[in-house]
């Protein structure tokens, strides 16, 4: 007969088990958050990225969303943190306080949200209250993301907690037209790009192929000099 172990032993025999638990729901998740990204995911995300020009060139970050229902575009806006002196001006809450507005809360549970750069998670709590169903985005957070770090939007408790809050976790791809999106980070400046890579702020996995679409014209023709 096994010998009858004391809570502190059992405690530790768990441990192991619990870490292996983990390394297992992250792989699980990581294999989820890539699926395949159709014409219009890369057509809403093409125009992310030239929004996120435009804050560039009004002195903001390339922040920029997107949320459509289909082929309609319901809302699209930049970072004005900069230009009203506001740090809670992020594109995403602008992009569904905008959205809630035109169609109302209803709808915006067929919507999908499109952003240049991983949700934080100030960002990301509104996003289950207002029931998106899809989130996209093209490059990750590893440090600061709403799914990456501090997984907001795949955490089914708060669903299955406030039902009358939250809505399901939205459904993710990861990594659509990153290189494009990271390019424009690199042309606003080079040097504060390598130091946010260099910090492991921004980046991850390599990017997710574009769907079978050809790119769109405005995202086409030579990258920059050197890798982003």
């Amino acid at each position: 007969m096994g010998r009858w172990r004391s809570g502190r032993e059992r405690s530790r025999m768990g441990r192991p088990m619990t870490r292996i638990a983990r390394r297992i729901a992250r792989l699980f998740a990581a294999a989820a958050d890539r699926p395949h990204a159709d014409d219009t995911d890369t057509r809403m995300m093409a125009r992310c990225i030239a929004l996120s020009r435009e804050a560039v060139d009004a002195g903001e970050y390339p922040f920029a969303c997107v949320i459509a229902d289909g082929e309609e575009v319901v809302a699209e806006t930049t970072n004005r943190a900069a230009r009203d002196r506001d740090v809670t001006r992020h594109a995403e809450l602008l992009a569904i306080s905008e959205a809630q507005r035109k169609v109302g809360i209803r709808r915006l549970g067929r919507c999908t949200l499109y952003s240049t750069v991983e949700p934080c998670p100030m960002c990301s709590f509104p996003i289950r209250e207002a029931n998106i169903s899809r989130v996209v985005f093209a490059i990750r957070s590893p440090l600061m993301g709403g799914h990456s770090r501090w997984d907001v939007l795949g955490d089914s408790v708060l669903s299955a907690s406030m039902p009358e809050m939250f809505g399901p976790a939205p459904g993710i791809t990861a990594g659509l037209l990153q290189r494009e999106a990271e390019s424009v980070w690199w042309r606003m400046n080079p040097l504060v790009w390598g130091v946010i890579r260099m910090r492991g702020v921004f980046g991850g996995r390599p990017p997710m192929p574009t769907a079978d679409a050809p790119l769109p014209d405005s995202l086409a023709g030579p990258g920059p000099q050197r890798e982003p």
